[in-house]
């Protein structure tokens, strides 16, 4: 585990925002690193930060590929992010930590945020770049977050897989022995990154589903139905899937 590679606490929002760098920046969490004395400032700032004592019930972290083909679809993830916190407010309330890559090995997470409109300024300010994708340093971050802090559930979005399927198939079967799905949102056709998705998916405890490129409403669907399994859990989704395609598709996946 100390090998993983690590994902920034950055979220690079360009400076001629400067009143809304500023509040992402406040935003950011760190991730774990290296020293004993810099775990422990870690884990004191986490536990300052988390959203559990400031009444939120469920933790999700959102992941979105940004590389450059993916500029439409994060355009909807943000419009849709919303829609996520107010699904989750039925059963509790909802704690978001966003991560994404794009370009030449760039991945980076915020902190966990409770306000919605703080999401939506910080992802206003990213724009997709051309790059590989980087999964495994999602999982690895996931894998770290739920050991330290708790997550209910991690839902990412994307349309390619270009790792090694065996390394990203391990780190989701520790996801599941800590009792955190994996929601894999596949966006198109390709059959590489479905088989990788579904593995992870299924290795995890979690769902895969495929939605058509551009295609909000579905989008929206199956991200309503992950915040809800993320504030409410199994329950919160099977009350969901009686009136939602979404959250049926995914309750009949999960373990």
């Amino acid at each position: 585990m100390g090998n993983d590679p690590k994902v920034s606490n950055d979220p690079k929002v360009p400076a001629s925002k400067s009143g809304e760098a500023q509040s992402a920046q406040a935003a950011s969490g760190q991730v774990a690193a290296s020293t004993k004395d810099d775990i422990a400032a870690f884990l004191d700032q986490v536990k300052a930060l988390a959203p559990n004592a400031n009444g939120a019930s469920g933790r999700l972290i959102f992941a979105l590929d940004a590389t450059l083909s993916r500029q439409p679809t994060w355009d909807m993830a943000c419009a849709l992010q919303a829609d996520m916190f107010k699904e989750a407010s039925a059963t509790g309330t909802l704690a978001m930590r966003l991560i994404y890559y794009r370009g030449l090995a760039e991945c980076r997470a915020t902190a966990w945020i409770t306000d919605t409109q703080k999401l939506a300024t910080l992802m206003s300010g990213i724009q997709c770049r051309g790059g590989h994708t980087q999964i495994g340093k999602i999982l690895s971050d996931a894998r770290r977050e739920a050991a330290t802090s708790g997550v209910r559930a991690l839902v990412f979005v994307g349309d390619a897989m270009e790792e090694g399927i065996d390394d990203l198939c391990a780190k989701a079967g520790e996801l599941g022995l800590l009792k955190v799905p994996c929601f894999m949102f596949q966006e198109g056709h390709d059959s590489v990154a479905e088989q990788a998705f579904r593995e992870i998916a299924r290795l995890s405890g979690g769902a895969w589903c495929r939605f058509d490129p551009g295609a909000s409403a579905q989008l929206r669907e199956l991200l309503r139905a992950a915040a809800a399994y993320a504030a409410g859990g199994r329950a919160a989704l099977q009350r969901l899937s009686k009136g939602s395609q979404g959250a049926a598709a995914l309750l009949t996946q999960m373990r």
